[in-house]
């Protein structure tokens, strides 16, 4: 058998005003100290009338939990283990879900062209110059000698407002000029490519990360006034990079410590 004092449990747990009609309605009741015997094992100690209506509604509801729950009526279980028991039985758990903020996300994916553009041809630090062979997608990087500097591929630089700009780094896409070409990166298995993709202008104005179209757009870090990175935005990690051994090599993604890649440029 379980003898516990619940109102003494529940005291202090709601506030009431003792001398109201509430309290006077309690005495008129008559609740006494008592013994109550309830279900077999189980009696209810009154010691003291109940302080108000919502006292006696708490404790109709612990005896009608009691009664569902047979552990409590366990002679093993110490004072202190019935009340904390009896004390949660009378507590509902309510989970609130925080919406996310859909207009903050897309916000936080939109990046957005100013009017900044930079015309510039571009060779890495053994002074190999990145040029597009006729016909070929693809670019490479070969050492031009005597009057070859015409075929340098001219690029046009546009930078972008990142939502969450890059340390010391601006957001730009890569365009091949007058013509709609624009570098991008896209992920083949577990590795970046580097491609030569068509595009308008109008696309490219406005450029949304759920769109899939931060694939054209890099991070350009300089480090003094020659050493130029371009990471890709939506893979990063990966950079614009080429061979530092072989001539007539595509100009490729890796990763910064990939052997024999150079992943520094100087922009002319």
């Amino acid at each position: 058998m379980c003898d516990f004092d619940l109102s003494q449990a529940l005291e202090g747990s709601f506030e009431a005003d003792e001398t109201g009609p509430e309290h006077c309605c309690c005495e008129a009741m008559g609740v006494q100290d008592g013994l109550f015997n309830l279900d077999e094992g189980v009696d209810l100690a009154v010691s003291r009338p109940p302080k108000s209506m919502q006292r006696v509604a708490n404790l109709v509801v612990a005896l009608n939990r009691m009664k569902r729950a047979p552990a409590l009526c366990g002679p093993e279980l110490s004072d202190e283990q019935l009340c904390s028991m009896i004390m949660e039985s009378l507590v509902d758990e309510t989970i609130v879900k925080k919406g996310q903020d859909l207009t903050m996300c897309e916000k936080k994916s939109t990046f957005q062209r100013v009017n900044s553009e930079k015309q510039c041809t571009i060779c890495d630090t053994s002074q190999k110059a990145v040029v597009q062979p006729p016909g070929h997608l693809k670019l490479q990087a070969i050492t031009l000698k005597g009057g070859n500097c015409h075929q340098k591929v001219r690029f046009k630089l546009s930078r972008y407002i990142s939502p969450v700009p890059a340390a010391a780094a601006q957001t730009v896409a890569l365009s091949i000029m007058n013509s709609n070409w624009h570098m991008s990166c896209f992920m083949k298995e577990d590795t970046a490519v580097l491609h030569v993709e068509l595009c308008s202008e109008e696309d490219l104005k406005v450029i949304r990360a759920n769109d899939n179209m931060d694939r054209f757009l890099f991070y350009k870090s300089t480090t003094g006034y020659t050493q130029t990175t371009f990471e890709s935005v939506k893979y990063r990690g990966w950079f614009i990079s080429t061979s530092s051994d072989c001539e007539n090599q595509p100009v490729e993604m890796c990763k910064v410590d990939t052997a024999r890649r150079l992943t520094y440029f100087k922009i002319n």
